[in-house]
């Protein structure tokens, strides 16, 4: 399974690529919005620190707005996948895009249906944001689930990237259903790493060592 790092912080960025585990990297208006740089600036710095797709969202709600939009963010690096909410407007606008060879993450799906009709339409991505169903009591990872036997069973080339990633558990499950890709918040791509035993046995090994040192 592939580690996108969702976030527009340019040192988060470069912390989780020194691990050597980042394979992509997923913002939105939110997040690009809290970083204090110039937006394309930002978007083509992120990807010179990144090797796989960036997802870089379109705000524009029209079809004949998006297309344009999204050529113009697909111009800024080759790395570029724009961002499209699944709606009528976005399907229409992923259509044409995707024809042109253009890369398409289509984002807010909620259902499996928006998610079939998405890989219809020729996206690149699809991303269930699973954190939001389980906060209203629906489990985020059935979606997830639902999706990925519908691909199967089509035969469709569109990734899922499983987003609005709460906690590491979210991530275990993603990987056990088979999910093409999780994209993570950097406090949890730290949780990843983290158990309370590896700090224990770490602690431990050194206390010994300092025995042997000390003869």
């Amino acid at each position: 399974m592939k580690l996108f790092l969702d976030t527009a912080n340019l040192q988060e960025i470069r912390e989780v690529a020194s691990w050597g585990i980042l394979d992509g990297v997923t913002t939105n208006p939110t997040l690009c919005s809290r970083e204090n740089v110039p937006f394309e600036k930002l978007v083509k710095e992120i990807c010179d620190l990144v090797s796989g797709p960036v997802s870089v969202e379109c705000v524009s709600t029209r079809a004949e707005e998006i297309v344009p939009e999204a050529r113009k963010l697909n111009g800024l690096a080759p790395n570029i996948a724009v961002k499209i909410p699944v709606n009528l407007e976005g399907l229409k606008a992923t259509r044409v895009l995707s024809a042109e060879g253009i890369k398409v993450n289509m984002t807010l799906v909620f259902s499996p249906s928006q998610a079939l009709l998405a890989a219809k339409a020729g996206a690149a991505f699809v991303s269930p944001f699973i954190g939001r169903l389980d906060d209203i009591s629906h489990h985020g990872m059935e979606l997830v689930e639902q999706i990925l036997t519908i691909y199967e069973n089509y035969s469709f080339e569109t990734e899922v990237i499983v987003a609005s990633v709460r906690h590491p558990g979210h991530v275990v499950e993603a990987a056990l259903l088979g999910a093409h890709i999780a994209t993570v918040p950097y406090s949890v791509m730290e949780k990843l790493a983290k158990h309370p035993l590896t700090d224990i046995g770490i602690d431990r090994f050194l206390q010994d060592w300092k025995k042997v040192a000390g003869k």
